[in-house]
């Protein structure tokens, strides 16, 4: 008999196969009465349309729960769940969505919007720009990111940042044009001094024309505009000045004024805004037995209108020269004179705009040599006596502004024309030029300030001796080598002379103390310049450079600066003090 073994009921193969088809249709059951949100964990587009309308009505939680059980985000679920959580004041959560959210889809302005909005939550206003300024790059002309930015800036205090981007938006919205405190000048003439009106929106261009043509009356020792937030959401331009009227504001600020030059035997008398007309008388008188000056000026705006001022004056001068090669230690004597000088001028100045004004000028001098040495620095050719006839022009432009980075540029063109009636008669002609750059580095606070100034001039044909470029410290020349004084034994000619000239100035200024009326800063400088001459005795020969520091206090609108320099070519030291306005 054929044995066989004994199966039980699932070893059976027709059992087996049973089961295993009856445990597919029981998966499949199972599946099928599974609820359908659980595969909506796993696929995140299923019910998009669902948050995005819980989105839209700011039912915030539940935007939160629904996103937070999907798996795998898509850029809009980033950006739903950041704004849900930034409203639920859960910010760095949200910022972490909005950031992968910005990952995914950066060309979205959406993301950079909204980080921006945190930021600005949390006062953090530097984070707060950068991000608007990404979402201006994707879409520049949007209104609101426009208007968002001119904000920020506004309460940083950068208000040609804010005006920059506001104007866009076609804001800010001005009421009314207020003086904090009440000026005294002529109301007729501060109106027409402003490029702007009530009832209209505060453009940057006329702010800056506006400033321009102030900065001309000069009679302001500073100023500046602040816009004041109306409950209508338009704003008040109010102007807060210190303005100089008559002799100064009290007694102790006419005597700093008058005397603030006396211990280099100078005194200036200054009366501003005769008869509230922004008509300014200043003067200057030198005892100096080296140097003798008296200089007197009278400036104001033509027929009443700010926009031009005129300026005519006399300059009288009776100097002594000494050229040699330094204003310290021993130094061969290159040539000596006498020098007196006579001029009267007439001026007249146009301030077209922030971005450009000009000037012309006439001048008509004598000037006569006694006591020559001519030395190896000095020729007949430079020594011609008699009358000049001069013509000055001069056009400033502000080629580049950056208000967000607080940083300007100015750029001035000069040319002076003269003949002098001598026997024979000369002509020449003097080209200049500079580029001034002003940096403030921090968003708010003139802490760190920052100054470089670039300066080149030639002379064509042949020029006076009065008419040479001096590159040294000296209260008579505008072109600074703060460690290479001008004057030896109280004459001028220890600085070099010649008739091209390179020149750059660099500083910064920090603060060390300030109390309004009073502070102090520190201002380390690093200067650096050529210049050059035909004749051997003149000129410098090689490129100079200088650094040091200057020490500055503020005080009544004027400043008291002590300098001390460094020539890096010979190594001597050099101190200076000045005072000025």
């Amino acid at each position: 008999m054929e044995s066989h073994p004994q199966l039980d009921f699932a070893g059976c193969p027709a059992a087996r196969t049973l089961t295993r088809v009856t445990a597919y249709v029981l998966s499949c059951l199972f599946l099928l009465a599974s609820p359908l949100h659980l595969l909506a964990s796993t696929r995140p587009g299923d019910h998009k349309d669902e948050i995005k309308q819980m989105f839209d009505q700011q039912r915030w939680p539940e935007v939160v729960e629904a996103i937070s059980s999907v798996s795998a985000r898509d850029a809009d679920l980033d950006y739903y769940l950041g704004v849900a959580l930034a409203q639920l004041g859960r910010f760095v959560q949200a910022r972490r969505a909005l950031l992968d959210g910005h990952r995914l889809r950066p060309h979205d302005k959406r993301f950079p919007t909204e980080l921006a909005g945190i930021a600005f939550k949390q006062k953090q206003y530097n984070e707060a720009t950068r991000w608007m300024h990404i979402a201006l790059r994707l879409d520049p002309t949007d209104d609101y990111s426009n208007d968002f930015l001119g904000t920020v800036y506004f309460l940083q205090g950068n208000l040609d940042a804010a005006l920059k981007y506001w104007n866009r938006a076609n804001k800010p919205q001005i009421r009314d044009v207020n003086e904090n405190p009440q000026l005294t000048i002529n109301p007729a003439i501060l109106d027409h001094a402003f490029a702007f009106a009530p009832e209209s929106v505060l453009r940057l261009r006329d702010l800056h024309t506006s400033e321009s043509r102030l900065d001309g009356l000069g009679i302001f020792a500073s100023y500046r505009f602040q816009l004041a937030a109306r409950d209508d959401g338009n704003f008040d331009l109010v102007l807060r000045a210190n303005e100089r009227n008559g002799w100064g504001v009290n007694k102790w600020d006419a005597l700093l004024s008058t005397f603030r030059g006396v211990f280099y035997q100078t005194i200036y008398l200054e009366y501003f805004n005769l008869h509230d007309s922004a008509t300014n008388i200043t003067s200057l008188i030198r005892w100096d037995a080296q140097k003798r000056r008296v200089q007197s000026a009278i400036s104001g705006p033509l027929w009443s209108n700010p926009k031009f001022r005129y300026r005519a004056g006399v300059d009288l001068r009776n100097e002594n020269w000494r050229i040699v090669p330094s204003f310290t230690g021993p130094a061969p004597l290159l040539g000596a004179l006498n020098l007196r000088r006579e001029a009267a001028f007439v001026s007249l100045t146009s301030f077209n705009s922030g971005r450009w004004d000009w000037s012309t000028s006439i001048e008509v001098s004598h000037r006569d040599y006694r006591s020559v040495f001519l030395g190896t620095a000095l020729t007949s050719g430079l020594l011609v006596q008699g009358l000049q006839l001069k013509e000055l022009a001069q056009i400033h432009v502000v080629p580049w502004r950056l208000p967000e980075r607080r940083l300007v540029t100015h750029a001035i063109v000069s040319e002076q024309l003269g003949r002098i009636w001598s026997s024979p008669s000369q002509s020449f002609l003097k080209l200049r030029s500079s580029v001034d750059g002003h940096w403030f580095p921090q968003q708010q606070g003139d802490d760190f300030e920052m100054n470089e100034r670039l300066l080149a001039g030639h002379t064509f044909g042949s020029p006076s001796f009065d008419e040479l470029f001096m590159l040294g410290l000296e209260r008579d020349n505008d072109l600074p080598m703060r460690a290479h004084i001008g004057t030896r034994d109280g004459r001028k000619g220890s600085a070099p002379l010649g008739r091209t000239y390179f020149l750059s100035n660099w500083e910064i200024n920090k603060n060390l103390y300030d109390a309004g009326l009073f502070r102090v800063r520190l201002s380390p400088f690093l200067d650096s310049g050529k210049i050059t001459d035909p004749l051997p005795g003149l000129g410098s020969k090689r490129w100079l450079w200088d650094t040091g520091a200057q020490l500055k206090f503020g005080i009544f609108g004027m400043s008291l600066n002590f300098t001390y320099g460094k020539d890096l070519r010979s190594g001597a030291n050099a101190f200076y003090v000045t005072a000025q306005r």
